[in-house]
């Protein structure tokens, strides 16, 4: 067997030992209570998780925004991917460095989460949030721009069951003013119907006059 074999095959059971160690290691936050203790960070979460020697899987947290790696970086996921796939602050993410430089995310431990209503608002800065009585979640862009949301809208929004966050996943969007539209659809509709009523109404009290004219002139 030649060398790069064997060297592939070690790196392959590298991988598999460090995954096993991973998988061990979430399953021990999800029996002990740490991965929703409140006062556990998402750095500290991280540094138990797999990363190989070259780099090229990596585990770790998300933090609303980015992941947070075992060493302690923030590896940049793309903010039309955390959208869609509507990632949560506290999820566990596996990242795959491609031969070239690609970056391909999975989530591998979703942590468990609860859905709320919201109003989407803007800070200080102009940057979107969902504001649920006097919290405020900040929200990605990406996800304001793909539900097409506005200022004033009502969201319903995904956060973390079990610990605080700063981040939301949006869900679903309630545009301001549909509620109020609809009514005065139904409201326009009733009023066409009520005239076409009328109408009918006037027609047939005409038919029925010339009739009554017919009559009497046969008299």
């Amino acid at each position: 067997m030649d060398k790069l074999k064997l060297s592939l095959i070690k790196q392959r059971i590298e991988s598999a030992e460090k995954s096993i160690i991973s998988a061990k290691k979430l399953l021990e936050d999800v029996t002990s209570g740490i991965s929703s203790e409140k006062g556990v960070s998402l750095k500290d979460r991280a540094k138990g998780l797999v990363m190989t020697e070259k780099g090229r899987i990596v585990e770790g947290v998300f933090n609303g925004e980015n992941m947070i790696g075992p060493d302690d970086r923030e590896y940049p996921v793309p903010a039309n991917y955390a959208s869609k796939s509507k990632l949560v602050e506290g999820d566990i993410l596996k990242l795959t460095i491609s031969d070239d430089g690609s970056f391909v995310y999975k989530q591998i431990g979703p942590i468990d989460r609860k859905k709320i209503i919201g109003q989407l608002g803007k800070d200080e800065n102009g940057s979107f949030a969902a504001v649920v009585k006097n919290k405020r979640y900040r929200v990605l862009l990406a996800s304001v721009t793909y539900f097409q949301a506005e200022e004033g809208d009502e969201v319903t929004i995904v956060v973390p069951r079990d610990q605080d966050s700063e981040w939301a996943a949006i869900e679903n969007v309630i545009k301001a003013g549909s509620i109020k539209t609809n009514k005065e659809k139904i409201k326009k509709k009733k009023e066409e119907a009520i005239d076409d009523l009328a109408t009918a109404a006037e027609d047939t009290t005409v038919d029925e006059l010339d009739k009554l004219d017919e009559i009497n002139g046969l008299n």
